[in-house]
């Protein structure tokens, strides 16, 4: 059963055909939501400020998300992929943007609409990555502009297969909101 912890008068809020691993953590003042998808050891820490999550959003195994207290919150758009162990600190990512395995994306960083960063990526604190730009590195840089099309398309699937793989687990969990 995901861990979900009340925090300082803020009780976490999970959207509608939502699906949290077993072993998620969502924590505080988080607002996701619906058709979104929390996987294994991922952690949504909305302790010390908020975090707004959009519809359709993945969040994969093992990332961390947090904020800095009284200066900076997350906020994630819809149809979002946020790859495997990624750190989102106080960031803004905006809508069919993906997030790639391993990175990290620093307090006051904005990811525009569309745009990929690389796995493995250092988005520093305060760097504004506009709508549909490829960046990668460390720390990350602009690579290239990415066709608008084909950018909607890729993180549409991802956004659609992520809740579909999320109701493989419908027999086997009790966490799914209903």
């Amino acid at each position: 059963m995901a861990l979900i912890i009340p925090v300082r008068g803020f009780t976490p809020e999970i959207g509608n055909d939502c699906f949290l691993a077993q072993n998620a953590t969502v924590i505080g003042d988080v607002v996701m939501g619906d058709g979104c998808s929390i996987w294994f050891n991922t952690v949504l820490r909305g302790d010390v400020n908020s975090i707004r999550i959009g519809d359709r959003v993945n969040i994969q195994d093992g990332s961390v998300l947090h904020t800095l207290y009284q200066k900076s919150t997350i906020e994630i758009g819809n149809d979002v992929s946020i790859g495997h162990n990624v750190t989102i600190h106080g960031a803004k990512i905006h809508d069919l943007a993906l997030i790639g395995m391993g990175s990290v994306v620093m307090d006051d960083a904005e990811v525009g609409e569309g745009a990929i960063v690389a796995a493995g990526a250092v988005v520093l604190s305060r760097t504004k990555i506009g709508p549909n730009e490829l960046w990668g590195g460390a720390p990350a840089k602009f690579i290239k502009m990415v066709d608008p099309a084909q950018s909607r398309e890729i993180n549409q699937k991802i956004a659609r297969n992520y809740l579909m793989y999320s109701k493989w687990y419908d027999e086997n969990t009790s966490d799914n909101n209903e």
